[in-house]
This record gives C-alpha cells, structure tokens and sequence, in this order.
C-alpha cells in the first residue's frame, strides 16, 4: 500500500488539471490511463516557483530561471506513453528539475530516481516530492553522469532537449529492453522526440514527433573558438 498524497478539501485548481487533460493530454494520441489519471491528480501548480501558479496548466514550456524550464504537458506525456512505463520497472529521470515529470512516472508504476544538479530547484522538488511522490528519490550530481549507482534502468526520461544523448547516461540504459525517451535538438527551431534502445552498436534512435522543447544549458556543447 502506497502512501497517499494529500490535498486541501478546497482544491482550485481542480477544474484547470481536467481541462489540461481534456484539451491538451487527449487530443495529442495519449491514451495511457495511468498517465492520464496522474495528470489529473499531481498538483502541477505545486511544482513551480511562487508567483508563477497562472502558467501551471498552459500549453507551453514554463521558465523555471537560470535557463531551465518545466516541459510542456503534451510534449512530457507523449514522451512518458512511448516509454511505455510498467510496474516495478527501474526509471531514471535526468534534468528533473523541480520533480513533476519524475512524479508523474512514479504514478505510473516505475521506481524512479530523480537526477537534479540546480540547488534551487531541487529544494522545491525535495518539498513537493515529499509531499507528493514520496516513492520517488531524489539525488544530486551533474546531469551528464546520469546516475550510474542505479543502473541499469528500464526508462530513462531527459527532462529537457540535448544534442545528443551524453555517452555516460547511454550505458545505463538496460540492454534488453530498456528505452529512453528524449527530445533532440536540431538546428532550426523545431526539436524532435525521439525512443532510443540499446543495441550491440550502441543506441538507436526513432524519431517520434516534432516539438519545441527548450535545451538544457547544461548539455549543451561546449562552444568552439575561432581564431
């Protein structure tokens, strides 16, 4: 039996989660139930700095500060139905910033460890997480090292876009069966998700849908000099 998380009697921003669901969740081929079920449930208001509780439910990626943003509800459910999350399975989830999208998935069934390197936001998460994912764990270190103490993982989720998946977290991904789910970031403005499996020849990645995630700052390459 899991703890329940718990909630004022009074909960106003009820009717926003249903109409997150209804008009941004659904119509985008989510049909999961446990991802729709969490949706409706976790407080996403709860997961974001104060004075920022407007933009909870909006179709857009919310700014976090220091470059870092919450991902949009769409793109983060899409990204959690491909991943096809199980019960019991291990999840890894890189950039988890204030832990919304790791809650989501602990909903879902996974075990799910929580990678975050920002001290700000990990003290929100750490808060929220406690209150309302408490299955979930929170750890800390640079994100490119993923978290090898845990590995192999059967999801691994990046909460953000990269370049390409970082070589360190690739090794952790289960080599039978194991899929990670991610947003590549392209040279023009629009990104694609992409479902990545380990194979003998490393990782093999499809393309899943386009979508404008912003890059994480930290994953991104280092700059080249000219002289």
């Amino acid at each position: 039996m899991t703890d329940a998380p718990v909630h004022h009697a009074l909960d106003s921003h009820a009717d926003a989660r249903k109409r997150m669901v209804d008009s941004q969740i659904r119509p985008n081929k989510v049909t999961n139930p446990r991802i729709l079920a969490a949706m409706r449930h976790l407080p996403r208001e709860r997961f974001l700095p104060d004075g920022l509780d407007a933009l909870a439910y909006a179709d857009e990626d919310v700014p976090l500060g220091k470059g870092r943003f919450l991902m949009e509800p769409m793109v983060l459910a899409r990204l959690l139905q491909i991943a096809e999350p199980r019960e019991g399975e291990r999840a890894l989830v890189v950039a988890a910033g204030t832990g919304y999208g790791a809650a989501v998935l602990s909903q879902c069934g996974p075990r799910v460890t929580a990678v975050e390197e920002d001290p700000g936001l990990l003290a929100l998460a750490r808060d929220v997480l406690g209150a309302e994912a408490p299955g979930v764990s929170l750890v800390t270190g640079p994100l490119a090292a993923g978290w090898p103490s845990g590995a192999p993982y059967d999801i691994i989720l990046i909460e953000g876009a990269v370049r390409e998946i970082p070589a360190a977290i690739a090794k952790q991904l289960k080599a039978e069966g194991g899929r990670l789910v991610a947003v590549i970031a392209g040279p023009g403005r629009t990104n694609q998700a992409v479902l990545a499996e380990a194979t003998q020849f490393g990782l093999r990645a499809q393309p899943v849908f386009d979508c404008g995630t912003p890059a994480l700052p930290s994953l991104l390459p280092a700059p080249e000099f000219v002289f």
